[in-house]
């Protein structure tokens, strides 16, 4: 049989108007050359096969079946197997960044720093999932954030709100149409490292019981499982990925929601509400600079004085974070603007 190169495939994959250009996969990649680049990821041997074995199969299938078979090895590809970024576990690094992030929360920000000591010491260890409980509002997102900023590490978020269907955890058989990975594969492939940061948002919002979809917090187990995630199977990849060199933080309103397996694989720290007091040195010291560089303020030597944030927060907020306050903050902002 006469050897096809990707650039008959795509000729041919023109008259049925599907582009398969893509970032790793050149027009003039034979299949040979695409095997050389799979022998070349820090991927175990038996998982090289395997996605050889989809290379192989553009040799003998027809043209219209191709998009998906390039599809897949572009996202095989575009992982970062074995690929890291350096960690930074110096902890008054750390504790200077999250001084100058957060206001407040000394007994938080200590209990993050012995984390990360104890990380440093044993860096092997599995250390338990961080979880930050509390009102909206109240930094549990931006704590992550800091964490990661500290650390040195690459930083994602993943939206767990509403998720009813496993395949968004596990991702999707590639006998679908359509069909792609699950969100901690395509969130890793964007980070482009193995050993983010990926913060967990509202893991107590995710459906805990089993439906037509699967049961999307029993994947999540396994995800956060140091003992599963080694070997984590994502429907789409049909290979193993590893995720144990991820630093998973999740974050929850309330506590009593998020079922009791995934509970006890997590370390829970309540961020708590903020004082009067407390808000307006965070509206002094983040919001109000935030909010008139925003809206073109900065320079017109605008001051927003802390008797006019006291009269915000008790007057127009009703919380117990900052979030509402920042957009009164914005809010008046735009009418200082306006009278300009």
């Amino acid at each position: 049989m006469k050897k096809r190169n990707i650039l008959w495939i795509l000729l041919s994959c023109i008259i049925i108007n599907t582009s398969l250009f893509t970032k790793h996969i050149s027009n003039n990649d034979s299949i040979q050359d695409i095997c050389q680049k799979i022998d070349m990821l820090a991927m175990p041997q038996e998982s090289k096969n395997q996605v050889k074995d989809e290379v192989y199969r553009l040799e003998r299938i027809q043209p219209s079946e191709a998009a998906g078979i390039v599809d897949y090895l572009e996202c095989v590809l575009s992982l970062p197997w074995g690929i890291t970024t350096e960690d930074n576990y110096n902890i008054k690094r750390a504790k200077r960044i999250l001084d100058k992030d957060h206001y407040g929360l000394e007994k938080i920000k200590e209990q993050i720093l012995d984390f990360i000591a104890l990380k440093n010491l044993n860096k092997d260890n599995h250390a338990p999932i961080l979880c930050f409980v509390g009102p909206p509002g109240t930094g549990k997102t931006s704590l992550g954030k800091s964490i990661a900023r500290s650390l040195g590490k690459k930083y994602a978020r993943i939206a767990l709100g509403g998720i009813n269907d496993e395949a968004e955890v596990r991702g999707h058989r590639r006998t679908y149409i359509g069909s792609m990975p699950g969100r901690i594969i395509k969130t890793i492939k964007n980070v482009g490292s193995s050993n983010p940061v990926i913060i967990l948002d509202e893991i107590d919002k995710i459906l805990s019981h089993s439906s037509y979809s699967g049961n999307p917090s029993a994947a999540m187990l396994e995800v956060l499982d140091p003992e599963q995630n080694k070997e984590f199977y994502d429907n789409y990849l049909e290979i193993p990925f590893d995720l144990s060199q991820v630093m998973f933080i999740a974050t929850a309103n309330d506590i009593s929601t998020i079922p009791r397996p995934l509970r006890d694989r997590m370390e829970i720290i309540e961020v708590t509400g903020y004082t009067c007091s407390e808000k307006i040195k965070i509206a002094q010291q983040h919001l109000v600079k935030k909010a008139l560089e925003e809206s073109g303020l900065v320079g017109l030597n605008i001051q927003i004085t802390d008797a006019i944030l006291e009269k915000l927060i008790i007057g127009y907020t009703w919380e117990s974070g900052v979030r509402q306050l920042k957009r009164m903050i914005k809010t008046l902002c735009a009418k200082i603007a306006r009278g300009i």
